[in-house]
Formats: C-alpha cells, sequence, structure tokens
C-alpha cells in the first residue's frame, strides 16, 4: 500500500504540468480597506464613534509591551489621530497612574518598580487600585447614545512576564461623553464580581429604559479567566449595582485540551514560568441580538455558540442562576473566533482564525455563514459597526492593522436605546 501510495506521488509533478489543479484561492467576499496600521502597542480593541472617530486599547495583561513602564509614554486606551498615530484618550493623565497604588511606598525605584500599573507595595505585587486612572483595559465600547465605554481589567503583566492579579479599584467600567472628552460615571466592581483573578473582557449594551428600574440600562460583560471563574457580568448602569451568572459553567468554560491552528500553525498557551499548555480562554465574544432580547457569547477556547434571554441574566433572585443556566441555548459551532458584533440584518458576526475570516450566525436560519476570508486576516478581535500566546517565539510582525469592509444589505449598527 505505502509503495502504491509513493508511486502515485513520484507522477504528480508531470499530470501537474499537463493540467490544472484547483486550489484554495484564498479570498473570498467584499473586499478590505486597510483604515490604520498599528508600529507600537498591540491593540484588541476598537470602537468608532457617529462622526467616525476611531478609539483603540492595548492591554498590559496581553503583552508586556503594553504596560505603562513610568516613561509616560504608553497609554492603555487610545484615539488614532492619523493613519499610523495614537493619542492617549482622554488624556495622559488617565494612562499614568502616579505609581504602584493608593498605598505608595517611595522605596528605591528601580527597573522592577518603575512599572506604574502595578502596586508593589503588596505581595506578591498586584495590579494598582486606582479608579481614576486605567489599569490594563481590554475593551472600548461606544453605546447606542454615543459615548465610549472603557473596560478595564485591573490587571498587566510584570517585566518578567507574570499577569499580576487585579485589586478592587483597578477592574471598572468608565463611560466617557464624546461632546467635551470627560469621564461622566465609574462603576468599580466589588471583589465578589471582578475577583483578582478575573479577567474582564468585553461589554455590550442595551440603554432601553423598561428594562431596569433605574430606567438607565444594563451593561453585559464577559469574565474570561484563565486563573479564576469565567462567567458573565451584568451591570445596572443606573445604580451601579453588579451581579454574575453562569459562573463556571460548561458554557463559559474552555474545551478541554482545546487545540486551534493559527496560519498552520498549532495554538499552544504558554506562559512565563510555566510549562506549555492549551489554550484556556473561556467566555470571550458578546453580542445582543438586534432586538436585545438575547445575549450570544462563546469562548476562544472552543468552537460553539451559545445564546441566553437577556431577562434571565437581569434577574438576581434567588432562583436567578439555575433559571439562566437553563436558559442557555446551543447555537452550533462557529469555529476559533474571538470578537463578536450585530448589524441591522440580525446577523451575529464573529472571526473566524482558523480560516483567515469573518463569518457571521443567522438566527432566523440557524445557520452559520462565510461573510469574507483574506490571507491578511490571522486573528480577527473586536467588530464594531459605525491574546495570543504562540509556543516559543513571538511571530507577531508590526504593523498590526486596522481594517474595514462594508456590511451586506445595507446593513448598520444596532441601537437598543
Amino acid at each position: 500500500m505505502l509503495s502504491t501510495i509513493f508511486a502515485t506521488a513520484l507522477l504528480l509533478p508531470s499530470l501537474a504540468s499537463s493540467q490544472q489543479l484547483i486550489q484554495d484561492p484564498g479570498k473570498a467576499g467584499p473586499e478590505l480597506e486597510l483604515v490604520h496600521l498599528y508600529y507600537d502597542e498591540w491593540p484588541t480593541g476598537i470602537a468608532v464613534s457617529s462622526t467616525g472617530r476611531k478609539f483603540s486599547n492595548y492591554p498590559g495583561a496581553l503583552d508586556k509591551n503594553n504596560t505603562n513602564n513610568g516613561s509616560n509614554n504608553k497609554y492603555t486606551v487610545a484615539e488614532l489621530t492619523g493613519n499610523s498615530t495614537e493619542a492617549a484618550y482622554p488624556n495622559a493623565e488617565w494612562n499614568n497612574p502616579p505609581g504602584g497604588g493608593e498605598l505608595d511606598c517611595h522605596k528605591s525605584r528601580n527597573a522592577l518598580t518603575d512599572f506604574e500599573a502595578i502596586n508593589y507595595t503588596t505581595t506578591p505585587p498586584t495590579g494598582a487600585n486606582y479608579q481614576n486612572h486605567f489599569i490594563g483595559v481590554q475593551s472600548v465600547v461606544v453605546d447606542p447614545l454615543d459615548r465610549l465605554w472603557v473596560l478595564d481589567t485591573g490587571r498587566v503583566q510584570d517585566p518578567n512576564g507574570t499577569i499580576v492579579n487585579a485589586a478592587v479599584g483597578g477592574p471598572k467600567l468608565v463611560g466617557i461623553d464624546l461632546s467635551n472628552n470627560t469621564v461622566f460615571q465609574t462603576i468599580v466592581f466589588p471583589a465578589n464580581v471582578a475577583p483578582g483573578d478575573s479577567y474582564l473582557n468585553d461589554v455590550r449594551f442595551d440603554l432601553r429604559s423598561n428594562i431596569t428600574s433605574s430606567g438607565k440600562g444594563v451593561a453585559y460583560i464577559t469574565d474570561s479567566s484563565i486563573e479564576g471563574r469565567t462567567g458573565l457580568v451584568i451591570v445596572d448602569l443606573g445604580t451601579g449595582e453588579s451581579w454574575r451568572h453562569l459562573q463556571g459553567s460548561t458554557y463559559v468554560a474552555p474545551a478541554q485540551q482545546f487545540l486551534a491552528y493559527i496560519w498552520g500553525i498549532p495554538f499552544y498557551n504558554h506562559q512565563a514560568g510555566q510549562p506549555l499548555g492549551y489554550q484556556g480562554f473561556g467566555a470571550d465574544g458578546i453580542a445582543l441580538s438586534a432586538d436585545g432580547e438575547d445575549l450570544f457569547f462563546g469562548g476562544v477556547g472552543k468552537r460553539y455558540l451559545y445564546s441566553v434571554p437577556t431577562a434571565r441574566l437581569r434577574d438576581d433572585g434567588p432562583f436567578s442562576e439555575a433559571l439562566a443556566q437553563a436558559s442557555v441555548v446551543s447555537r452550533g459551532q462557529k469555529g476559533v473566533s474571538d470578537g463578536y458584533e450585530t448589524d441591522t440584518n440580525g446577523y451575529i458576526y464573529h472571526g473566524n482564525a482558523e480560516q483567515n475570516a469573518i463569518s457571521f450566525y443567522n438566527p432566523a436560519n440557524g445557520t452559520d455563514s462565510l461573510f469574507l476570508r483574506d490571507p491578511r486576516i490571522n486573528w480577527v478581535d473586536t467588530l464594531p459597526f459605525g491574546p495570543l500566546n504562540w509556543p516559543g517565539t513571538d511571530r507577531r510582525q508590526r504593523p498590526f492593522a486596522l481594517l474595514r469592509v462594508k456590511l451586506p444589505n445595507n446593513g448598520t449598527k444596532t441601537s437598543l436605546r
């Protein structure tokens, strides 16, 4: 049998010279347009306002180059000011914690204590606990009222590559008025909602006045913690109260021994001081249905898309967790994906990393379809309308890119208000 296979293989060159063999075209769907190039920090998020202003964030927990090191030239949130330039947003002060934490000690400041986002007065070191400064932002989102919200994990890497735990005051949701570039609301998460090993990842907003007694709407957040308990966090934007659902359930947890391939390379998890392991991100991407009645979510470390009625998540009563878990629906496989977004077609768009693509789930017929493929895509994260751990050497190459494409059927951003 083996000799037959080898004999056939030897004949292939001559056969190929006399006929054209089918091959993967590598591209499909509408053309991508290059918008911005990032030459320094590694972005994971992009938000676009109604007037076309663009914002990005650079998480210090996923890349220590993104961590503020006391030089006053780093930022974890920026406005894109040109084709390849950014500026700290809303200002440099918010992006430059004054040092360590509110219990800052003035011991000798060497290379290890220059990291302003880290509090070295604790043992072990933790993320700084400032409520009025960004520590390690993972997501930026423009809401239906055209306000920018910044989701801060409170966590960054130290110089050795260890992700420090958060301290209360670090994990928070910050609202910025784009008309005057000032902060109008800060919601700090208590330790029972965002413990030190939490990793608040992505957020979506429903501002309809009839869904809460406060009338100010709700934010839904994924906790993608590798070390802790994955889950969903719900926030009443009027009262600032927050709670968790689906905590530790199989729906938000990564699959066991999950292995994806990116550009043909196996995608393992490799952290400083630890042996090589499997990719452990659970609940990550998140999107609201066009009518706001369902929340779609999925993990980077599994291939399934899920949804849960938002009414079940907004309930914080004594039986609400049992009811929430009983209400989760599997929508089938969607591939390896990170960021999600919804348009007025009702489609739930998501990255499709192994296919160099963006795909979408159509709730109307229950299918997942290809939207576009392009060889330049190797890891689609945030998908606005309007963490890579490779085994061994970091293979990322600058510049990183921001791309855009038109939606089908004249689709636009949804607005729940």
